[in-house]
């Protein structure tokens, strides 16, 4: 009886802490919470009743009828807190949810009539004739929580349903030992499914936050038109951006982009951009991050040999002269570029100023070469 005390006391205190747990915990909502706590309770009141149960068992002298009404809050809270056990996912079949209730109540009515018969517990205070019909609805419960854990682990991937699934078959198998062999060990191992499911839910419940995260820091750092990276994104990276001999600049603008507009639409005008955008990536991407930084305006932060530079503007030159739209069939870019072994002083702002100037002079010559007005096209 001392080890079974002994194992009470831990149940008692490990919902204890579980409960303390819950209140620092501020990513879980105040239903949830309550759900924790009522769960929590009603596994402390039903280790307690089997307590007193067996405590009240070995004492002859006890009232029968005290004997009996503790057995009933034991025969009651036991199956219930295999019920609240599913409680804690938060994903399950409604279905389900409601046959486990509807045993729960089906039990309860069975255990109130057997206070005042031998249905449950004889005289002698053995096992009554009937006790194997609560065996069998204990026994649904368990096979509904494991069909709910099993549609619940279905949320999750694959390799991340074996947490969950354990906690399921440790939980089980300690009620099973004391259904089979009267070791009184399910509370325990309740009370540690309860502290293995807890630490499952809080990982996962971080791991969504943290995908939330990366997928905000996604949607601000991409250009929804093109899909490369936007202007945060290059403000944020060259804030940190480590320089060597072998960094390049590259300033990329579209020529005729808004005659483009005029004349054919601005769903022209967009595809012109994109056209840019994939004729960028496919030429440098592989040498650094190309981000769009105004309407027309591309930035590529590149690393390569300076001897590679001249065969990487005129790459970019013929897969823009081979581009082809559907409303529109010609893409122009003019491009300017600035590398640190050109000027090995300058800071990344001073190489961005160069290639900018270098690319405006390139469009300069193409608007003088094409006898185009640039502030019209």
């Amino acid at each position: 009886m001392e080890y079974y005390t002994a194992f009470v006391i831990l149940v008692w205190l490990a919902l204890a802490l579980l409960c303390v747990l819950v209140i620092e915990n501020n990513r879980i909502s105040k239903k949830d919470k309550n759900i924790l706590f009522f769960t929590y309770a009603v596994v402390a009141v039903a280790a307690a009743a089997e307590w007193v149960g067996i405590l009240l068992k070995g004492n002859a002298n006890s009232p029968m009828w005290v004997y009996r009404l503790v057995k009933f809050f034991d025969y009651v809270l036991t199956p219930v807190a295999g019920g609240v056990f599913v409680l804690q996912i938060r994903k399950t079949v409604r279905v389900t949810t409601y046959a486990i209730f509807g045993v729960l109540g089906a039990n309860l009515l069975f255990q109130f009539i057997s206070l005042f018969t031998n249905w449950m517990i004889k005289e002698d205070r053995t096992h009554g004739s009937l006790y194997p019909v609560y065996i069998v609805m204990y026994s649904i419960i368990l096979v509904l929580a494991i069909f709910s854990f099993g549609i619940y682990g279905q949320n999750f991937r694959r390799k991340n349903r074996a947490s969950l699934y354990g906690t399921l078959v440790f939980v089980v198998a300690g009620i099973a030992f004391q259904l089979i062999f009267s070791i009184r060990i399910a509370y325990v191992a309740i009370t540690i499914g309860l502290i293995a499911l807890f630490i499952h839910s809080s990982e996962f419940i971080q791991l969504a936050a943290d995908e939330k995260i990366e997928e905000q820091k996604i949607l601000i750092t991409i250009d929804p038109l093109t899909g490369i990276l936007n202007r945060y994104a290059y403000e944020k990276d060259i804030s940190k951006l480590e320089l060597d001999n072998d960094f390049v600049v590259f300033s990329i603008d579209i020529n005729g982009l808004k005659n483009a507009n005029d004349t054919h639409g601005h769903q022209a005008g967009d595809e012109l951009i994109c056209g840019a955008a994939d004729v960028i990536t496919k030429v440098l991407g592989k040498y650094g991050h190309c981000y769009r930084t105004g309407g027309d305006e591309f930035i590529v932060l590149a690393f390569m040999p300076k001897e590679r530079v001249e065969k990487a503007i005129d790459d970019l030159e013929k897969k823009a002269e081979a581009w082809e739209g559907t409303k529109i069939d010609s893409l122009s870019l003019s491009i300017g570029e600035a590398s640190r072994q050109e000027f090995d002083k300058y800071s990344i702002d001073d190489l961005v100023g160069v290639a900018d100037k270098r690319m405006y002079a390139n469009k300069a010559d193409y608007y003088m070469t094409h006898g185009r007005d640039r502030r019209k096209n």
